[in-house]
């Protein structure tokens, strides 16, 4: 046990658990930083309502996180406040200052999740339509085409060999996580990307590879070159925002859905764990995704006139 404060004042236990965090449990003096100011600011609001620290109830606590909601704080922020405060309860049953724990059971109000960042089909044809014809101009074209075609993990796209492709059924097998097997739907303008690409893959690849995607010497492409190649390419389209491959994956899905409104479809297609492994989906077979693909994918439509001949 600590030695107990002679005043018994909030200021001096707070001042002896941070004392505990940093000694003995090698808390960084940025944490130890941050949670003296969320200590004090809960000490404060006690003070407020005539409550000593050791005497708070969990109505207390409860309207300590309410008020420091309502103040405008982050759910991160107000999700470490009251880590600190449970903490601290903890110190003082153990100091024997307590009998209950007031924090035990509070959680903190959920924030929204972020979305993910994403590209609207705008910006999309502006980046996969963007470049010269040179080979490696072709083999990103390619890829790129791919990744947003059939919503491709990056993973995914430079682990694939020849002999996953199929451009005359146009679909693609890819292994994902959890060594999970899809097959997907490749889109029209993906499947000319690619068809173009192959025709001069032959000059860069090295005898016997069997990546779809090699490099400047004849390997398969790493993923750090690809994501340098991105975002080159976006700077050269003229996007002011970064973008990174996995927004290609994202804006599959977001296209996608906004046009089609199958959810079930497009997180199968995406290879969702919790879809992929629930036997409720198995009537979602590859006939199914790729009616859907063709009825809604941005790049997968055929233009107007096309279809009337």
């Amino acid at each position: 046990m600590s030695a107990v404060p002679a005043s018994g004042a909030a200021s001096d236990w707070i001042a002896l658990y941070l004392e505990r965090l940093a000694a003995q449990r090698g808390y960084s003096a940025h944490t130890v930083s941050a949670y003296r100011r969320d200590l004090h600011a809960f000490a404060g609001f006690l003070e407020q309502l005539g409550r000593p620290l050791t005497e708070a109830a969990a109505d207390d606590v409860r309207a300590f996180v309410a008020a420091q909601h309502r103040s405008g704080l982050s759910a991160a922020t107000l999700k470490r406040r009251l880590a600190a405060v449970r903490g601290l309860y903890r110190f003082l049953q153990d100091e024997a200052a307590v009998e209950i724990h007031p924090a035990q059971d509070l959680r903190a109000p959920k924030g929204s999740r972020r979305l993910p960042e994403t590209l609207d089909p705008e910006q999309m044809t502006a980046l996969l339509e963007h470049g010269d014809d040179d080979i490696l101009d072709l083999r990103d074209r390619a890829l790129f085409e791919l990744i947003y075609s059939s919503g491709l993990r990056l993973a995914e796209a430079v682990s694939l060999d020849l002999v996953g492709l199929d451009l005359a059924s146009a679909r693609v097998r890819v292994t994902g996580k959890g060594g999970k097997t899809r097959d997907l739907p490749v889109g029209r303008k993906a499947c000319e990307a690619l068809s173009a690409w192959l025709q001069v893959r032959g000059q860069l690849a090295a005898t016997g590879e069997e990546a779809v995607f090699v490099g400047r010497h004849g390997a398969r492409l790493g993923a750090r070159a690809v994501q340098a190649r991105l975002r080159r390419r976006a700077l050269l389209a003229g996007l002011d925002t970064p973008v990174h491959p996995h927004m290609l994956r994202h804006a599959f899905a977001s296209h996608l859905l906004e046009s089609s409104g199958d959810l079930r479809a497009v997180q199968e297609l995406l290879g969702h764990a919790n879809i992929s492994t629930t036997q409720i989906y198995t009537h979602l077979d590859f006939q199914h995704l790729a009616q859907v693909y063709d009825r809604a994918h941005p790049r997968a439509r055929r233009r107007k006139d096309e279809d009337d001949y």
